[in-house]
């Protein structure tokens, strides 16, 4: 679906089934240098069995179009726009990485708009090394190569892929890859710099009322399964789930695990 956001076109992916008001909507939210298709199973599987679901492309990323935004509270504001424009009063967010944050953001901006809440590979603070910086601003390949490495437990396939032959690591390489070519305003920087730069997490969290997930990879080395505690501290009744042999691609690594946890806990 295409939608014009603050004199731009937005796309998100509905999981190839047509947006039904009747039915309760999820939100899901990608991460640095990525887009909607980094939900690909898990998105189509939802919208197949009884949800509305809205797989958004961030500004500047995917088909997505307008500059890639400097800030998590920009990306909120956005968010909460596009919960206009589409007509949503109520919704599921689920974000990922950079996309947690820009959920709990959003949650905090407007509490009224969300339901519950899934933190997927979260962080925070969701600081992001000098190294690492320096190379999206100078040296946006070896920062995606970097990325790739840390973010996944090994360079083979999980038995759990969806598909035979289906190479996670080299699918996530092409995709940062092709953001890179349609857009070539250093977007891995901009995303990186948002997550380091962004510091009202504490008290988002504490504001937080809604059922809350944590869902985090047990060898995540980008957003260790320890990181969140501030997050989850503040929000007392949140849950967590663990996702064993896991690194910060959850949804590609183990996908199905994913889903499940995704699934039961809007269902509850």
């Amino acid at each position: 679906m295409l939608f014009e956001i603050n004199g731009h076109t937005a796309y998100c992916y509905t999981g190839g089934k047509s947006f039904n008001p009747a039915l309760h909507t999820i939100v899901f939210i990608h991460g640095a240098q990525n887009d909607h298709s980094v939900w690909g199973l898990q998105t189509r599987y939802l919208a197949h069995h009884g949800f509305n679901v809205l797989a958004v492309d961030l500004p500047g990323h995917g088909r997505s179009k307008g500059e890639a935004l400097k800030s998590v509270e920009q990306m909120a504001e956005w968010l909460v726009t596009l919960l206009d424009v589409v007509g949503i009063q109520q919704a599921t967010l689920v974000g990922h990485s950079m996309g947690s944050l820009i959920a709990l953001e959003t949650c905090h901006k407007a509490s009224t708009r969300v339901s519950k809440l899934v933190l997927v590979g979260t962080a925070y603070p969701m600081r992001v090394s000098d190294t690492l910086l320096n190379a999206a601003r100078d040296e946006e390949q070896t920062a995606i190569d970097m990325v790739n490495i840390w973010s996944h437990t090994s360079i083979a396939h999980k038995p759990s892929c969806p598909g035979p032959g289906f190479y996670v690591m080299g699918v996530s390489q092409r995709l940062m890859q092709r953001i890179s070519a349609i857009n070539p305003d250093q977007v891995f920087y901009t995303d990186f710099s948002a997550c380091n730069a962004y510091a009202n997490g504490e008290l988002a969290a504490q504001s937080v009322n809604c059922p809350v997930l944590f869902l985090l990879g047990k060898k995540d080395m980008m957003t260790p399964a320890k990181a969140s505690q501030t997050l989850s501290r503040a929000i007392p009744h949140s849950q967590q789930k663990i996702i064993e042999n896991c690194g910060h691609s959850l949804m590609s690594e183990q996908p199905e695990q994913v889903l499940s946890a995704i699934h039961e806990f809007v269902r509850a």
